[in-house]
């Protein structure tokens, strides 16, 4: 199983090459998409070359996630607490784009260490951003305090128009995800791949994992929630978080995973499909070599049954 990483590896390649040249003045304007239609776009001008703007557009939220001038609620602070002075958020944000930050390198600390962190860090803003109010429920969590979203589910974005529910308590967190897949090949995949993830969850080896179960109806945590929310062609995966996965540094790991969870269950939906597709065409390549064998064999066994003709001669 493969893991998706935080850091943006577009935006950290940029950011150290761009330190690496500071004093050089280069026009740079580039843009990339990452998965679930995160798009990215950094501009560095020459007559400010210590200087780079980043702009950010997220997914589009659905109607029931609650957001603030188009940012999941807590981002604002969770950037401030994340970057400090290296970073100012540019109101209002370029157009077509949610967020806008100057980052200013000269303010970067002189410690290489503490660089490279902070480097890391604002390559991984789109956890800092989508993940923030996610970030606060488990926080929450692991204090064992509630606030007044306790028992009732808090649609948080993900995916262009779709959400995920988390049920906050004082001493756990269910996390339920309504998984849909356009693809038919893409539903029978991702069906059978989250049968096995609940299966694996029940050996001894993962007993400390969060709790895991799939159904292919919604769960009774969900109830309240909107009927929009709650249609899923490959059923619905519950993770029940206790205060001990959310603990020190555990917190910002469990934040991620349960952010890309469906990201990491597409791309393994992709990679088996890919598997199999691949299977089949070496099959197929196998009996056609097996055919090519076994006419070349038949023609070669004619040849020795018929052997060479001859013309029959009779003189009157």
């Amino acid at each position: 199983m493969i893991l998706l990483q935080s850091p943006s590896r577009f935006l950290l390649q940029i950011l150290h090459d761009r330190l690496l040249s500071q004093d050089k003045g280069v026009d740079i304007d580039c843009q990339t998409v990452e998965f679930d239609d995160v798009r990215y776009h950094i501009q560095v001008s020459m007559r400010n070359p210590k200087v780079l703007v980043l702009s950010v557009a997220l997914p589009l939220p659905p109607e029931e996630a609650a957001s603030f001038d188009g940012l999941p609620f807590g981002a604002i602070e969770a950037i401030k607490a994340a970057y400090g002075p290296v970073v100012q958020i540019l109101d209002p944000p370029k157009d077509g784009f949610d967020l806008t930050l100057k980052i200013n390198l000269a303010k970067l600390p002189s410690d290489e260490e503490q660089k490279n962190a902070i480097l890391l860090q604002i390559a991984s803003i789109r956890e800092v951003v989508l993940g923030a109010p996610l970030k606060i429920l488990l926080k929450n969590l692991s204090m064992k305090t509630v606030g007044p979203e306790a028992g009732q589910p808090v649609a948080l974005v993900h995916r262009p128009n779709e959400s995920f529910f988390v049920v906050p308590q004082a001493d756990k967190a269910t996390v339920v995800y309504p998984m849909r897949f356009l693809d038919s090949i893409d539903i029978v995949l991702a069906t059978s791949f989250l049968q096995e993830f609940v299966e694996a969850r029940r050996t001894a080896a993962l007993n400390n994992a969060p709790a895991c179960m799939w159904s292919q109806s919604p769960p009774p945590e969900l109830k309240g929630a909107p009927e929009s929310a709650l249609t899923a062609n490959a059923g619905f995966v519950t993770f029940v978080v206790n205060p001990r996965h959310v603990e020190g540094k555990k917190l910002d790991r469990t934040v991620w995973n349960l952010l890309t969870f469906h990201a990491y269950v597409s791309y393994h939906v992709k990679c088996s499909e890919g598997f199999m597709h691949t299977r089949m065409r070496r099959r197929v390549d196998t009996l056609i070599q097996a055919l090519d064998r076994a006419k070349s064999d038949a023609e070669k066994l004619k040849k020795m049954v018929t052997g060479p003709s001859f013309k029959k001669w009779f003189v009157i």
